[in-house]
């Protein structure tokens, strides 16, 4: 028997109201609108039984490595909590706001949106 689905309270509309401010277009390369992906992998997450820190974590994956680096990070801590921040870094590739690796200035541009 599957466990019940989390509850998802006003934390996690204001992760997807955050994810939304900071994904505003289509994934590089795609047609697709980043918030569609991020809503798959939080579908899948929830689908696993992952609760709600999971979520907003799965929300928020992509977030510090496109562009948003270590400030970003202490902003999803203070906002989501520890447990978040952690899920996040652990799924980053960088922590850092000015990566050299290709396609970098494309994730700063989408960072540029959080600060507008």
């Amino acid at each position: 028997m599957r466990a019940a689905a989390p509850l998802l309270s006003d934390r996690f509309l204001a992760a997807v109201a955050l994810a939304a401010k900071l994904h505003p277009g289509r994934r590089l390369g795609t047609e697709i609108p980043y918030m569609a992906h991020l809503l798959v992998v939080t579908g899948l997450v929830l689908e696993d039984g992952g609760g709600e820190s999971e979520a907003i974590a799965a929300l928020l994956h992509d977030s510090v490595e496109d562009g948003g680096g270590r400030p970003l990070l202490g902003q999803i801590e203070r906002e989501f909590g520890p447990d978040v921040a952690m899920i996040v870094a652990a799924c980053s590739d960088t922590l850092e706001a000015d990566d050299p690796r290709p396609g970098a200035s494309a994730r700063r541009a989408i960072s540029s949106t959080c600060r507008a």
